[in-house]
């Protein structure tokens, strides 16, 4: 990790990220009436349990590949990290003033998927949906990716496959509907130009980039 010491200190940012869950977790409620915003389309989609194995590893996608930019160049990281903050605070300012549900399926049946698929009802409750967090954090990862030099063909790969997964998860788990997601892509896409094309970080200007190779 060659000249990387003097960047370690910015992986604390991280820690911005159980903050934004703590946040969630608090207007993750119904005190007024939800909004669904159902389609036709989104009746057409089933309910596939095995969905739920990429919707869980969103959580160490996001965190992994956070590590991994900040690995190979601390300048993509930042401003990856600086989006999904943004991105975040301005989807739960949307919750807050245009609160959405997402009706969820009876669950039956056993097997681990579907105590899976129980274990997220119960840990998130079916209320600010639009626009997906989910599917906004993951996409920003794709974003950024796009600026990592070097990549291995295997992140080459993974990174928007895996992502793809997991973004179509939130539509087959019933997390989600399809406004949720091209919500969640708008903005991401939004914040993203004004983020990697005008923004400048006067810490990663005083600094070389370096690329490490995997």
């Amino acid at each position: 990790m060659k000249n990387k010491k003097k960047d370690l200190p910015y992986l604390l940012f991280l820690l911005v990220m159980p903050v934004l869950g703590m946040i969630y977790k608090l207007i993750n409620n119904n005190p007024r009436e939800a909004v669904i915003l159902s389609t036709d389309f989104d009746k057409m989609i089933p309910f596939l349990p095995v969905f739920i194995i990429p919707y869980i590893f969103w959580y160490g996608f996001i965190l992994g590949y956070l590590v991994y930019f900040w690995y190979k160049e601390t300048r993509v990281y930042l401003k990856t990290l600086t989006l999904i903050v943004v991105g975040e605070l301005i989807c739960f300012l949307i919750y807050f003033f245009f609160q959405t549900t997402v009706p969820r399926p009876e669950l039956t049946g056993d097997g681990i998927l579907i105590d899976l698929v129980g274990m997220i009802y119960s840990h998130d409750q079916p209320f600010n949906a639009f626009p997906s967090i989910h599917v906004l954090t993951t996409f920003t990862i794709i974003l950024g990716s796009l600026h990592i030099q070097n990549k291995h063909i295997i992140h080459r790969i993974f990174i928007p496959l895996m992502g793809s997964l997991i973004i179509i998860s939130t539509l087959f788990v019933k997390q989600h509907y399809i406004l949720d997601m091209f919500g969640s892509m708008f903005l991401t896409s939004f914040i993203y130009g004004i983020v990697f094309d005008v923004l400048e970080f006067k810490v990663a200007k005083s600094s070389e980039t370096v690329y490490v190779k995997d």
